[in-house]
């Protein structure tokens, strides 16, 4: 059996040993204004409107959170910190952080770019996925579309614009991942907000029938503070067995809780979301375990900043005699965030990388908005944060 369980995720001196004290100085900052939920939300409200605006607040963004969270805006820059990150033997997922803009010309060129990190991942050795987001590919309005009617997901489409309009996004889809397959990189296709995730899980199955038969390329996400998910893996797990091919599965919690919860209220149906923070970690722990007892058939990227649920598992791979490196189980973490997690597993020889975003500040936006949120609405995890850097900054001083 190979692994270890001496593994402990609290010791910041292996978890820093990256950082220089000045940026731990600043993370232990930036950290402690995300904790302040009024700021944050003004924060969200006013940036985008600042960076369209031109006033000179690139730099200000740049040096704070975007240093924080982003690998850099180009594939040069980010390779920087992938070359850092894998000299500690932690991987890395690249993902173009652009999303949500709309026009055939920036899909087309948004699918240049994936191409481009997935060429660039192949010559890196700490490079094994590439992520991708779909609504840097297609339409909000196609998608939202393809998912409220029940013709159109038939394969019966309204209209011929349409038709040709979902064909061109799967086109890109199948491009990137003919690329991916031929360099040996594996392309995880990120779970969105319910109103528009169905064709999307369509669209990921109909990747994985054709591309996962011998090795798992594709992967779906699944968010599982939806009620509804744990269910859904299961049932693509059998599809992936009636069909012959392999599952590859990127567990979450999930990114859009208030955002789902308010439309449903608004809309007047049902939240998709669980009722509260247990139910969505029962469900997460159990989604992890299904896929660890099912890895002769699935593949499992656990990307959980949650120091239970990757205990779990890493106690489930030592009852099932698995390596610590088996190829159908990673670990993964945010970049700028859960260090602890990612560095003290990569000293343990597990297959832990950090989701490495890049891109141009302003186009990455939304992305980091979405960090100062998530950090301002789980407490508990910007605590552990601060508590963890505070830790370190303190035995440093006690060393000099």
């Amino acid at each position: 059996m190979n692994v270890s369980m001496s593994l402990s995720l609290d010791n910041t001196k292996v978890a820093f040993a990256y950082k220089s004290n000045a940026e731990l100085k600043r993370a232990n900052f930036l950290f402690s204004i995300i904790q302040n939920s009024f700021i944050v939300s003004l924060a969200t409200k006013c940036t985008p409107f600042l960076m369209k605006s031109g006033l000179p607040i690139n730099g200000l963004i740049r040096s704070t959170i975007f240093n924080q969270f982003v690998g850099g805006e180009t594939l040069e820059e980010s390779a920087r910190v992938t070359k850092q990150l894998g000299s500690y033997g932690v991987q890395v997922i690249l993902d173009y952080g652009v999303e949500a803009k709309e026009g055939e010309e920036n899909f087309d060129n948004v699918t240049e770019k994936i191409i481009e990190a997935v060429e660039f991942a192949a010559t890196q050795k700490n490079v094994p996925f590439v992520s991708v987001k779909l609504t840097g590919l297609a339409s909000l309005e196609l998608l939202e579309k393809l998912n409220e009617a029940p013709r159109i997901r038939s394969g019966i489409h309204d209209s011929e614009a349409d038709d040709a309009a979902w064909d061109r996004v799967k086109e890109r889809m199948f491009a990137i991942c003919e690329v991916a397959n031929e360099k040996g990189i594996g392309i995880l296709l990120d779970a969105e907000e319910t109103w528009i995730q169905d064709p999307i899980d369509r669209l990921a199955i109909e990747l994985m029938a054709v591309f996962n038969k011998e090795k798992v390329v594709v992967y779906n996400t699944y968010q599982l503070y939806r009620h509804d998910r744990f269910h859904f893996l299961k049932i693509s797990h059998k599809i992936a067995q009636e069909g012959k091919f392999l599952l590859g599965a990127k567990l979450v919690r999930g990114a859009y809780m208030e955002k789902e919860r308010l439309r449903a209220q608004k809309n007047g149906y049902d939240s998709p979301i669980h009722l509260n923070k247990a139910l969505a970690d029962q469900d997460f722990n159990a989604a992890a375990a299904y896929c660890i007892e099912h890895r002769d058939s699935m593949a499992l990227i656990l990307a959980s900043h949650n120091q239970e649920s990757n205990m779990l598992i890493v106690d489930l791979m030592a009852k099932n005699n698995l390596s610590k490196n088996d190829a159908h189980v990673h670990f993964s973490q945010l970049y700028g965030m859960s260090d602890p997690i990612t560095f003290n597993m990569a000293t343990e020889g597990y297959n832990v990388s950090k989701y490495l975003p890049f891109g141009p500040i302003q186009d990455v936006i939304p992305y980091l908005m979405r960090r100062a949120e998530e950090n301002s609405s789980v407490n508990g995890q910007t605590n552990r944060e601060l508590l963890l850097i505070r830790k370190e900054l303190a035995r440093r001083k006690s060393k000099k």
